[in-house]
């Protein structure tokens, strides 16, 4: 049930990483551009935000065993937005959602796939005395 849990926040945190590319997309992979406009600054900083914190409900074994992303380091980012009343560096906020987060995205994504590959192992149990695959009804 635990693995459950965490990949459904593996989940959430996807879907904010694409709102993030959607951002981008939308508003163009230009700093000077996320500099002037603070809709897209808002926006982005808002994602991160509540990606630091979906980060807090993943389980300490989970974080302890995915050492690929630095999660405390995630979570502080989100305390700074949180906590700063609109005194964001914006520098780190566009290092943070043009190169952070695509890894972000990509590395959640690639446990989700480990996820479902032992998922379906899981489901099929060995062959019966005819050498036939079962399916376990669990």
């Amino acid at each position: 049930m635990r693995e459950q849990r965490n990949a459904d926040v593996l989940r959430h945190i996807i879907s904010y990483c694409n709102d993030i590319q959607e951002a981008v997309q939308r508003f163009g992979e230009d700093y000077a551009v996320f500099k002037r406009d603070s809709v897209y600054k808002n926006a982005t900083a808002l994602c991160v935000l509540q990606i630091g914190e979906l980060t807090t409900h993943l389980t300490d074994d989970f974080k302890q065993t995915y050492t690929g992303i630095p999660w405390t380091q995630i979570k502080a980012l989100r305390n700074l937005i949180a906590h700063n009343y609109g005194k964001i560096d914006d520098e780190s906020l566009w290092e943070t959602i043009t190169n952070d987060i695509p890894k972000l995205r990509d590395y959640c994504s690639s446990i989700i796939q480990q996820f479902d590959v032992l998922m379906q192992e899981s489901i099929i149990e060995p062959e019966d005395e005819q050498g036939m695959p079962g399916i376990s009804m669990k």
